[in-house]
């Protein structure tokens, strides 16, 4: 059982919008933060948006703050990310990160394999 999945990737015109979605599979147990993650050819992964999964209290980096908006739903387990008002520069494989414990005692992280996003000027 693959224990995440993404989906929502694609390509698009600046300007436009595009909403990723990161089902987490029953396995995985206790999760208290979901996140996005993303990198560009040549670039470091950098954090996207996290998301504490109990409280809701979400971070953006300052690139997509104001345009992108993290969210979960506890019940599925799943996170989104939806994404607007989309730059060529956020073009990257975007990633998803779950991490299961509690914020002072990480008991697992576990990443999805990746989603292309693409935006043409």
């Amino acid at each position: 059982q693959v224990p995440l999945v993404e989906s929502g990737g694609g390509s698009v015109q600046a300007g436009g919008s595009l909403r990723l979605s990161c089902a987490a599979s029953g396995s995985i147990q206790g999760i208290y933060a979901m996140g996005w993650y993303r990198q560009a050819p040549g670039k470091e992964r950098e954090l996207v948006a996290l998301i504490a999964t109990p409280s809701g209290t979400a971070n953006y980096a300052l690139s997509v703050k104001g345009r992108f908006t993290i969210s979960a739903d506890s019940d599925k387990n799943t996170a989104y990310l939806q994404m607007n008002s989309l730059k060529p520069e956020d073009t990257a494989v975007y990633s998803c990160n779950v991490l299961t414990g509690t914020s002072s005692i990480r008991t697992g992280s576990y990443w999805g394999r990746g989603t292309q996003v693409t935006v043409s000027s």
